[in-house]
Parts: structure tokens; sequence; C-alpha cells
């Protein structure tokens, strides 16, 4: 499987090709930062962790961060990040809508797109906790009713041409894929993907439209 690079340290930067940043970008991005307005970047109000897997070849897997706004009630947009650190490279975009809106796209549309309900109820979406001394059982408490939201979503990640990129949907996809999730939960003080699985048992599933997921059914 293909992952993401990275190293133990979750706030450590991935490697990157070329060579270091000198002191002279840093100083002049230091002081465009000062004057310039980054409006589209500030809309960003989550960071969530997850899995995808290439529509195209299954087996390829990759740890995505999200950073995600909402444009509207029934539209989030989601910059992906292969790591949580400064250094993060930028591997893809998501779309995040409502079942409504998914319900107005034709048949060929709607197959691109996937669901969210076995990531949510598997305990592999998290949103980490921002700090190890953050009160964990309200934090889970927050983090829990995001996920009553998510759950009902469908989402698009094109990526390449025309590359895309989809969600796990069942425990039996991946081979070891529960080491990953341990792996990557040991990057994140506080997050347990066994026990988010346990606590959102009670979050009722929606049923999944028979277009989305298109990935695990040819």
């Amino acid at each position: 499987m293909e992952a993401a690079s990275h190293t133990k340290d979750h706030c450590a930067a991935p490697k990157v090709a070329g060579e270091p940043r000198s002191t002279k970008s840093t100083v002049l991005e230091t002081g465009a930062a000062l004057i310039q307005d980054f409006s589209p970047v500030k809309n960003i109000c989550a960071h969530l962790n997850a899995f995808h897997v290439y529509a195209s070849d299954p087996r390829r897997m990759v740890e995505t961060n999200h950073y995600c706004g909402h444009l509207t009630e029934d539209v989030r947009q989601c910059l992906l990040y292969d790591s949580p650190s400064l250094g993060a490279r930028l591997i893809g975009i998501e779309y995040m809508i409502t079942p409504k809106l998914y319900g107005t796209l034709d048949a060929a549309e709607r197959r691109l797109w996937h669901s969210h309900v076995f990531e949510v109820k598997s305990g592999m979406l998290v949103i980490p906790q921002p700090s190890p001394l953050a009160p964990q059982a309200a934090w889970e408490k927050a983090e829990t009713a995001e996920m009553e939201e998510v759950i009902r979503l469908y989402s698009k990640i094109p990526l390449g041409e025309p590359q895309l990129m989809t969600s796990i949907t069942a425990a039996d996809q991946l081979p070891g894929i529960e080491k990953r999730l341990d792996d990557r939960d040991s990057r994140f003080p506080g997050t347990d993907w066994r026990r988010k699985k346990e606590i959102r048992d009670y979050i009722p599933e929606p049923t999944i439209h028979p277009d989305a997921d298109a990935t695990w059914k040819t």
C-alpha cells in the first residue's frame, strides 16, 4: 500500500524535493503575510483525519488530513494534506454535499461521489485533539456531534487526470487497516479509533444512495 510520507512525530514536516527554504524567502513570506488578506483559507474551521484510497486502484491508500470550511449549509470544501505539519504537501481537494444536493446530480456524476458512513461508525474518521491537555470528554462530545452531521454527507475528491480518490466503506476492503489506524492514533494524543467506534454506535446509519461508492461495486 502506498502512503503519504511522514515520520512518527506528526508535527514533523514531510520530505519534499528541493533545497531548504532560505532566510530571504522566510523574511519575504513573513512580510507578505502581514499585509495580505487570506480570507479563503480563514474559512477553515475543522481538521479531520482519515484514510483515502485511489478509486482506480483501491490497494493504494493515503492517510489524509482534511482542513474544511463551510460555504453553505449544504456545501463544504476541504484542502487535503499529507501531514498536519507546517511543511505539509497539498495532495487534493474534497467537496462535501448534503443528500439534498446529491439527489440533484445525474446518475453518471453520482457514481463519482462517496459516502462516510463506515468512516464515521468505525472510528476511522477523527478530529484530532488540539492538545493532549484538552479535556477528552468535552472534545469527544463535540467531535461526535460533528460526526452526526458528516455521516449524512457525500464527497468527491478529483485528483489528477482524471484520477479520483474515495473512502473506505467496509472493514474487509484493505488488509492491515487496523494497524494503519493504530499508527495514526499513536501520532494524535487522545485519539483511539476503537473507542470512537464504540461511542458512535448510537449514530443512526443513513441509507446510502445506490449510485455512491461505485469503486467498490465494479
